[in-house]
Order: structure tokens, then C-alpha cells, then sequence
């Protein structure tokens, strides 16, 4: 059984691959940018970590979206729903959570093929 680490410290991995399998991180945009923007930046992070993994976004398999408010939910389905390739769509969940500090909107988790 093989483990392979991407961006380790001591508290956690960007990215785990076990045997055909990817495990991102939770990714968010900057805090400074708004929620279309934080949901462009943070599915950019997920573009690259796959990309490094030698694959992408239409190979995801579950997508976890946690947005501070639920009020912001149209306008990052929006973004979402530009980006994800027709026929392609993940399994996928949407809830509001509390994130690791105020300024970010959107977090998302991501399982997908190699």
C-alpha cells in the first residue's frame, strides 16, 4: 500500500493519494476577494493540485462546500456551475459552517480519480 504526501507540515497535507484515489485539503480564496472571487481562486487551487496529481476537475468524485452563509449560495453556484464540465458532476454537498476566520467565505473539500 502506497501513501504518497504533497505540501506536508505538521498539522496537515494539500493533497494524499492512495493507490487511484486524491484527497485535497479543504481549499479557500484570499480573504480579502469577494465570494465569486474566493470560489474562482479556490477552484484554481483544486485545477493545480489535481494537475499535479495527473488529473482533473472531470474526474472529481465528491465535492463538500461549506460557505460561511448560506445567503451567498446562488452567487457561488454561478461560478461553480461555469467551471464544472458538462457531464462531468460530482457527487456533491453544500452547508453553511463557520470557517477558520471571518474573512473567508467558501471552503471546499475534494475527492477525485487519478
Amino acid at each position: 500500500m502506497t501513501i504518497q504526501r504533497f505540501n506536508t507540515n505538521t498539522r496537515m497535507s494539500q493533497m494524499v493519494i492512495h493507490n487511484e484515489t486524491i484527497y485535497l485539503a479543504g481549499q479557500v480564496g484570499g480573504p480579502e476577494e469577494d465570494i465569486a472571487q474566493q470560489t474562482r481562486t479556490m477552484l484554481a487551487n483544486v485545477d493545480k493540485l489535481l494537475a499535479e496529481a495527473g488529473s482533473d476537475k472531470t474526474k472529481i468524485l465528491q465535492a463538500t462546500i461549506w460557505l460561511a452563509s448560506m445567503d451567498d449560495f446562488a452567487e457561488m453556484n454561478e461560478v461553480w456551475d461555469s467551471w464544472v464540465p458538462e457531464g462531468h458532476a460530482p457527487g456533491r454537498a453544500c452547508g453553511e459552517a463557520k470557517l477558520a476566520t471571518p474573512d473567508y467565505k467558501v471552503e471546499i473539500i475534494i475527492i477525485a480519480a487519478k
